[in-house]
């Protein structure tokens, strides 16, 4: 399959087009695959009223007046403010406002939980897309029991979770080159081939981005350039400049820019993803906190490289990439509702067992909730730890009461404990 393109035309194709322009049927098509967005790969398929090209000039030219425009350097990018954007920037808008956090309000105990299982899936997500080759489950093994990264894959799954944590506490911080290459060293940290290569910008143009036949997708700017191009885009990150752009819109437009520019040998992607969150935190979308867009992005990896080519391939029109994120927030949105309830449902559970055994706290009433789940998984201390946001000295009580009341069983694995279940008392 050869990189998406769009036809070129001529002044006579343009005439030709507009003699449709009266024409109801075409017209129709025209609004129809307009409130679509379909590239010309995808519209050219389409069954209709005249030849795909005259649809397409049409098409073009409805699209350019409603157009906004960000000018970036030598860099013209335009995109459409469509209905179904804002009805996604409007519903993303009422969710970051409150009536999530109403949910999450009633699950006190669980809100560091929830913040952490998402920190964890971001970074798992986010590795994977980049070829980290670690399932979800033992990947967050590792990070809950605090074990040492064995594998290369590994290391990048756990530098991106140290990395997602650090966002969450940097999001007041202007954006600036020194705070991006920190971001890129600590996301790609013993993971390079040239451990030269963290921190720094690349020095070279020998970086493509090749689709999997080897085709070139995308020639980035010459690397003398990076330097004036990323202190232009923390310019743009931290300023208007007189011009307002939705917040989310804004930072899916960071994320596509670092991508355009490439300023790194190797962890463009997943430092690109880390500014978006960053720029969401910042502008209080505190939602962000809770949301695993990468998972969202994963699970429809080939739509996200192809929201890249059609972006580039249409004259830099970010309308593709846009509506393409747009759809991974909602989804990642979804899922933390989802989550919620799910949570909501094992909260009320947790307190029957906690009405019905003595002696137990509602943290040591979800310890045994979460082993009715998977009875045969043992647990260390560390891994309440990291789970509960705890101390090692209370995750370390919470296990021994709980073997001293019968719940668990002590065994000694190397210099640590491993608790296993018991089952619930009769």
């Amino acid at each position: 399959m050869k990189p998406p393109r769009t036809p070129e035309y001529s002044p006579a194709d343009i005439e030709k087009a507009w003699e449709y322009a009266d024409t109801k049927e075409v017209i129709n098509a025209v609004f129809k695959y307009n409130q679509q967005y379909l590239h010309w790969e995808e519209l050219k398929w389409r069954k209709l009223p005249v030849d795909p090209l005259s649809v397409w000039i049409l098409m073009k030219t409805f699209r350019e007046r409603s157009m906004k425009y960000v000018t970036f350097n030598d860099l013209q990018l335009k995109y459409s403010l469509l209905d179904d954007f804002l009805e996604k920037l409007h519903f993303l808008d009422k969710s970051a406002a409150g009536s999530i956090s109403s949910g999450l309000d009633s699950l006190p105990q669980d809100r560091n939980q929830v913040i952490i299982n998402s920190l964890m899936e971001e970074a798992i997500a986010s590795s994977q897309i980049e070829g980290a080759a670690v399932t979800r489950t033992i990947a967050k093994k590792m990070l809950r029991e605090k074990r040492k990264p064995a594998t290369k894959d590994e290391r990048m799954i756990l530098n991106n979770y140290i990395t997602m944590k650090r966002i969450t506490q940097i999001k007041d911080e202007n954006l600036t080159p020194e705070l991006i290459l920190e971001i890129h060293k600590t996301i790609t940290w013993d993971t390079l081939e040239d451990p030269g290569d963290e921190g720094r910008f690349r020095d070279n143009n020998e970086i493509r981005v090749f689709d999997m036949r080897g085709n070139v997708l995308h020639t980035p700017p010459d690397f003398a350039l990076i330097e004036g191009l990323i202190k232009k885009l923390c310019d743009f990150a931290n300023n208007d400049g007189g011009q307002f752009i939705h917040p989310v819109i804004k930072g899916i437009i960071l994320h596509f820019l670092i991508g355009y520019i490439h300023p790194f040998n190797d962890g463009n992607g997943r430092t690109a993803r880390s500014v978006f969150y960053w720029y969401m935190l910042r502008r209080d979308y505190w939602l962000f906190k809770y949301m695993a867009v990468s998972r969202a992005i994963k699970d429809t990896q080939g739509q996200y490289n192809l929201a890249y080519q059609y972006t580039e391939s249409d004259e830099n029109d970010l309308t593709y990439f846009i509506r393409y994120n747009l759809v991974a927030v909602k989804t990642a949105v979804d899922n933390i509702q989802k989550y919620i309830e799910k949570k909501q449902s094992e909260s009320k559970q947790a307190l029957i067992i906690l009405r019905q055994s003595e002696g137990l706290s509602l943290r040591q009433a979800e310890i045994i909730k979460s082993l009715i789940k998977k009875p045969d998984k043992p647990i260390t201390i560390k891994e309440i730890v990291e789970t509960y946001r705890v101390a090692y000295g209370t995750a370390r009580s919470d296990l021994f009461h709980l073997e001293e009341l019968g719940y668990l069983a002590k065994q000694k694995s190397g210099r640590e404990y491993i608790f296993i279940f018991r089952g619930l008392k009769e």
